[in-house]
């Protein structure tokens, strides 16, 4: 456990030595709440959809979570190229224990900022159906960061350059985040829109926040957590896989 609590230390000090950092990773998600929140609003209550800044926030919420939890695999690629990592390795403990680590001092980074948004959100006008219901919000989040987190580390651990690595976020992020029901409703969506969504994890970790928020579903929770579990579990097995095979 002490090599556990050393390297998620070690990600925690990192981030919060970095204001700029900090600033930086809210920018993106405030963008988007003003923009669209406000922007589409009024669009969206004319199609009778309801306040669109409510309908918003938890996709905005799990879009954070996906930028940051994937792009910090960014760190395996540093600590490769300036020999931390090879010196991690060398030390008589686990792989997995490495891994471990420092992928849950990513996903606290993640939560935290996670948490940030949701604090701007409220501070937008947002506001949550049930506030006793907002603990198991965060327990939504904090499985999605670890997931993420654990995805993003088997892609950093699968490629040797950072540019490659910012290509297959770029691939990957992208279609997961814009192809899922966090813009948009899927009841009166193309049918197309409607299948990809269905097979994309992110949406139903967006369905069972906004079920958690606002008691909407288009699924429902039970399989929204399923799939989540489904999500870590196969997120963890595949980041481990390539981790092992790691060469520093």
């Amino acid at each position: 456990m002490q090599i556990l609590a050393v390297l998620w230390l070690r990600q925690m000090r990192r981030y919060f030595r970095s204001r700029s950092r900090i600033i930086g990773s809210i920018g993106q998600p405030l963008l988007f709440l003003l923009a669209l929140g406000y922007g589409l609003g009024a669009v969206f209550e004319r199609a009778g959809q309801g306040d669109y800044l409510q309908f918003l926030v938890p996709g905005i919420i799990m879009q954070t979570i996906l930028f940051t939890s994937i792009f910090w695999g960014a760190i395996i690629i540093f600590d490769r190229r300036f020999g931390f990592l090879s010196e991690l390795l060398v030390a008589p403990v686990s792989r997995l224990r490495i891994l471990l680590g420092s992928a849950l001092g990513g996903a606290t980074i993640t939560l935290v900022q996670a948490c940030l948004v949701f604090v701007i959100a409220l501070a937008l006008g947002f506001r949550p159906e049930n506030w006793l219901a907002v603990p198991i919000a965060v327990g939504i989040m904090a499985a999605m960061s670890l997931a993420l987190a654990h995805f993003g580390a088997g892609l950093a651990s699968a490629v040797e350059d950072f540019q490659g690595f910012q290509a297959i976020n770029s691939f990957v992020m992208f279609p997961l985040f814009f192809l899922s029901n966090a813009l948009y409703p899927l009841t009166n969506a193309p049918d197309i829109l409607r299948i990809i969504a269905s097979v994309n994890p992110l949406s139903y970790a967006v369905d069972g926040l906004r079920y958690v928020l606002l008691g909407e579903s288009h699924f429902s929770i039970a399989l929204d957590m399923a799939v989540l579990f489904i999500t870590l579990v196969v997120a963890t097995t595949f980041a481990v896989n390539r981790f092992n095979r790691i060469q520093v």
